[in-house]
């Protein structure tokens, strides 16, 4: 690897393009990109996802972690604190329904860290977090 943080990539399925690009862009404030009839490319955070339409359903197996039902299948970003306070605010500002509400998890703990679950419009479930020391990403 030549990057210590390269951007990664991601495709995931959704089951519709406008709906996925007004939670993504407006709410999130993403950034779309390159785009066809069934695909849209969006700036994540300085990652690149990209939404393909499909019919696949999706089953939503959980695990439990530190007291909440957590998504197996999800993907999301780690930001920083203030970044992550703001994003919470203005989710819970628009009446997003979370699946696990904006909290602090591990609290006083090596991976002590802000958190929240959220459904995009294809039910994709998406995980935010900062922690408490980044520095701490990693340790066990």
């Amino acid at each position: 690897m030549t990057s210590p943080n390269p951007p990664f990539h991601l495709a995931f399925p959704v089951a519709d393009l406008e709906k996925t690009r007004d939670f993504y862009c407006q709410l999130l404030g993403c950034d779309s990109g390159r785009e066809a009839e069934r695909w849209i490319d969006f700036n994540f955070f300085g990652h690149q996802i990209t939404a393909h339409l499909s019919a696949e359903a999706d089953t939503v197996a959980t695990n439990a972690v530190d007291g909440d039902s957590v998504p197996v299948r999800h993907f999301g970003v780690i930001l920083e604190m203030p970044d992550w306070r703001q994003l919470a605010d203005n989710l819970q500002q628009h009446g997003v329904e979370f699946v696990i509400e904006p909290h602090i998890r591990f609290a006083g703990k090596t991976g002590e860290q802000a958190t929240m679950f959220l459904h995009d419009p294809s039910g994709n479930a998406l995980e935010f977090k900062a922690f408490a020391d980044p520095s701490r990403i990693f340790s066990s």
